[in-house]
């Protein structure tokens, strides 16, 4: 019994240590982090990266790998505030996706950037990110520092 007892709670645990480690909050308020996201660009005249995917999505969780190191994860802590959406079995926060001309309607993961005053200034509408993980770590590089110069001259 006791040993059942212990492989029940190392496997809770190990649950617990894996959804820790998922990109996407999937009980987030995300209206409330983009509000409070855009908040923080308008003070640092910052543009803002929306990046919208789900924690089944392997495309999703390899770009979140690349934004979490190596000169990707560089670029956009100098370049963006980032904030990441679920969008679960497309079922959740359509109405953020709405908003900026569903650029998940083409994959996942999908990307918007904002102008801290909430106006879209690119949004992936051909699923661009949609093969992240067969991109390489410079082809996201890439694809990011493009992104990033559309925000620095929407400044």
């Amino acid at each position: 019994m006791k040993k059942l007892l212990f492989l029940l709670s190392l496997s809770l645990a190990s649950s617990a240590a894996l959804a820790s480690d998922l990109p996407y909050d999937e009980k987030a308020d995300a209206k409330a982090e983009l509000q409070q996201t855009l908040a923080a660009a308008r003070q640092s005249h910052q543009p803002v990266l929306l990046i919208m995917g789900a924690n089944w999505c392997e495309d999703c969780r390899a770009l979140d790998a690349a934004q979490k190191s190596g000169k990707s994860a560089e670029l956009l802590a100098r370049e963006f505030k980032v904030v990441k959406v679920d969008v679960g079995n497309f079922d959740h926060n359509l109405d953020i996706d709405a908003a900026y001309g569903h650029p998940i309607a083409k994959g996942i993961p999908a990307a918007v950037v904002l102008s801290p005053d909430n106006q879209a200034i690119y949004a992936t509408r051909a699923g661009e990110l949609a093969d992240a993980r067969r991109m390489s770590e410079t082809g996201i590089y890439e694809f990011f520092e493009r992104v990033s110069k559309v925000g620095r001259d929407a400044k």
